[in-house]
């Protein structure tokens, strides 16, 4: 891949440093050993990772030029430089993705899934989509006229259009007109019935993208008059909230009319065409949307690839990846109630979690551990036991069909004392928490949004259960959100455990939370911003310290993004005293390694693989006794300074044995894993004659890591 644009400074930039892990999401889809479906459902993640960077990221560099705003970046880049960096970069990836598009027609139509241009139908097939159109298409079609009469109409965001010309035949007058493309309501690629398609064999697909409907059938919105053309266009919109110094209990009614104001649209930071549009078509949209030239992207193909998602609901195994369900924790295979109802274990073989976790710490890890077998069963154990008292849990992301809700709301229904911390500002999952959050109100738990000015990113939950004349704490904490429907797409720890200075720690977290303390020490968990700058810093000045009396020193860390400039100067600093940093670094990463005299003892490598990384572990040598941490938080400036996290010490040995053993089989991936090069760029790791995969090696061997040590 080639490098990033390059300037003087020792950071690289972090908007381009994303897109460079959007590059590999797209080599993952291009990559022929990538099964097809599969190479589908990435491009689609590349477009929909795309749409949420201009969204946020580009708005926000937009918006500070608009505003005259010139600081610039880590990197040394001025907004405006930035933003042409960005355009340079992604304009020769999306001629890839498109190219990219039209092999995965033909290897689909080899496959028997035919993806059809209405040129190409048959008169029978034609006759249907008309049938189609008139039926189920044309009556929630509103055209709109622009005009001095009519002026231009609002384009919402990451809608799909019809821009057309339209000719009267008595006035000779054109009109320039649009039509929105009805997405919410109806399948972006319709499928053609089997009965009027000459199909040789019963597993054949045709489909025609909805546009080319509505685009073939265009004269039944304007009897009388003649189309002279259309063409497809997408408007990307700003759709960051701008949230500032309110009161909590406003923050559901600002955040709800700030996602009015989402919905109905910011400043658009994207125009989307087809290629070829004309000259006079083009200039109604520019003008009508105030849109700029630096702000068009011309599109050779489909317009809107984020969609092609839907193609991978068809039921063909042999094109996707190999059926994975996790496995039931070794540890807690007898703590299932649902096996006694089954009949797959005798009552009196039944041991609850609480038990299982007064003997010893569980360390989880998703998908390769089930969820609903380990963190949703906890929380179902506490909500029916009797010596429960309470429940307290942050919820960031919840899935539609939450069974960790039914059960906190069941908890509250047996008489236990529960609350729920909503984060209403997890971005783009604003509407779905408000909704849980009043569901849960209503149902009689106790809600909070969190501190005002920080959101809460931590995943914990804490269970207060009455044992003989006294109250023990039992808890989970993990580095994913509780949520069933992620927790089978991402890797993601946990540790449920029972140790009494993590459990009093929460609790005074919890307080801290709902505003009933200004806690500002706590005696085992990282916690921002609080205390976690300050200790990731001095572990790193240890290892230092280690190094320079000749100890040795060794960091290795996994995580999501390393954006925070005063962590990367002291990894530098770490490299040069000798220290080695191993790094494993899903997204951004604005660390150069490698460098001679600034990052020689540095390596980054970045898995890209089935599932999407997520897991965040922290490991320092600390003269061969090693400390290790697991949680939430990346090493951003935002996870640090502007969140609540919650870094988790593991303190039982064989837990640091096996966060041992899966640091090392992450660094020693040959297969999902790409290298970082000197100059910011990426090059996918030689493999050599023995293939390793750490995702494959978890899947098929999970269980043996529980026992291993």
């Amino acid at each position: 891949m080639t490098a990033i644009n390059q300037s003087n400074s020792n950071l690289i930039n972090r908007e381009l440093s994303w897109i460079e892990f959007n590059k590999r999401v797209l080599a993952q889809a291009i990559d022929l050993d990538t099964a097809l479906l599969e190479q589908v459902k990435f491009s689609s993640i590349f477009s929909n990772n795309l749409d949420e960077f201009f969204m946020v990221r580009v708005a926000s560099l937009k918006a500070q030029v608009e505003a005259g705003i010139y600081k610039t970046s880590d990197d040394g880049k001025t907004p405006e430089k930035q933003l042409e960096d960005i355009r340079t970069i992604l304009l020769p990836l999306l001629d890839k993705q498109q190219a990219h598009y039209d092999r995965i027609k033909k290897d689909l139509k080899e496959n028997d899934i035919f993806i059809l241009d209405y040129k190409e139908l048959s008169g029978k097939q034609k006759v249907w989509i008309k049938n189609y159109f008139k039926t189920a298409i044309f009556p929630v079609l509103t055209p709109l006229a622009v005009d001095r009469s009519h002026p231009f109409p609002f384009i919402s965001n990451l809608s799909l259009n019809v821009a057309a010309l339209i000719h009267d035949p008595d006035t000779k007058q054109e009109q320039f007109v649009r039509v929105k493309v009805p997405q919410k309501t109806l399948a972006r690629f319709i499928k053609i019935p089997k009965e009027v398609s000459k199909l040789k064999k019963t597993s054949e697909f045709i489909f025609i993208p909805i546009e080319q409907v509505l685009a073939s059938n265009l004269e039944l919105l304007f009897p009388g008059m003649e189309v002279e053309s259309c063409y497809f266009f997408r408007v990307t919109r700003d759709a960051d909230l701008e949230l500032r110094d309110i009161e909590a209990d406003d923050l559901m009614i600002a955040i709800e009319e700030g996602l009015r104001k989402r919905r109905t649209g910011g400043e658009v930071v994207r125009l989307e065409v087809s290629k070829g549009m004309p000259a006079n078509i083009l200039g109604y949209l520019m003008e009508g949307m105030k849109v700029e030239q630096e702000d068009l992207y011309e599109i050779e193909g489909l317009v809107g690839l984020d969609e092609l998602i839907e193609l991978t609901k068809i039921n063909i195994p042999e094109l996707k990846d190999d059926h994975y369900v996790g496995e039931t924790h070794l540890s807690l295979q007898k703590s299932q109630k649902g096996l006694i109802q089954e009949g797959s274990i005798k009552k009196e073989e039944f041991n609850s979690i609480f038990s299982i976790l007064r003997r010893e710490d569980i360390l989880l890890h998703h998908p390769y551990n089930l969820f609903s077998t380990s963190v949703e069963e906890f929380i179902n154990q506490a909500s029916d036991d009797p010596r429960v008292m309470g429940i307290k849990m942050t919820l960031y992301r919840i899935s539609k069909d939450s069974s960790i809700i039914e059960a906190l709301i069941r908890a509250v229904e047996n008489g236990k004392q529960v609350m729920a911390l909503v984060e209403l500002q997890a971005r783009f999952d604003e509407d779905n928490n408000i909704q849980w959050a009043r569901h849960l109100e209503q149902s009689g738990v106790h809600v909070v949004y969190g501190v005002i000015g920080l959101k809460t990113h931590t995943k914990i939950a804490l269970v207060v259960r009455k044992e003989k004349s006294r109250l023990r704490t039992y808890f989970h904490i993990g580095t994913g959100n509780y949520n069933n429907k992620t927790s089978k797409l991402y890797t993601d720890l946990g540790l449920l455990s029972t140790q009494p200075e993590i459990g009093q720690d929460l609790v005074e977290l919890f307080n801290y939370l709902t505003g009933f303390s200004k806690q500002q020490s706590y005696r085992k968990l990282l916690v921002a911003p609080i205390s976690l700058r300050n200790e990731m810093e001095n572990l790193i000045c240890r290892e230092i310290d280690n190094s320079e009396k000749g100890k040795g020193g060794h960091i290795r860390a996994k995580m999501n993004s390393l954006v925070d400039k005063r962590i990367i100067e002291l990894l530098y600093k770490a490299s040069n005293k000798g220290v080695k940093v191993d790094l494993i670094i899903r997204g951004a990463c604005c660390l150069y390694p490698q460098r001679k005299g600034l990052s020689e003892n540095i390596r980054v490598i970045s898995v890209i693989g089935r599932f999407l990384e997520h897991s965040r572990i922290f490991w320092f040598q600390n003269n061969n006794n090693p400390e290790v941490f697991i949680g939430s938080a990346d090493w951003m400036r935002r996870n640090l300074d502007r969140r609540v996290e919650a870094l988790t010490p593991i303190l039982s040995k064989k837990l640091i044995k096996e966060l041992d053993f899966l640091l090392d089989l992450y660094l020693q991936d040959n297969s999902g894993a790409w290298e970082m090069q000197s100059d910011g760029s990426y090059k996918k790791a030689k493999c050599s004659n023995l293939k390793v995969s750490a995702q494959r090696k978890f899947m098929k061997n999970n269980s043996d890591l529980d026992n291993r040590f």
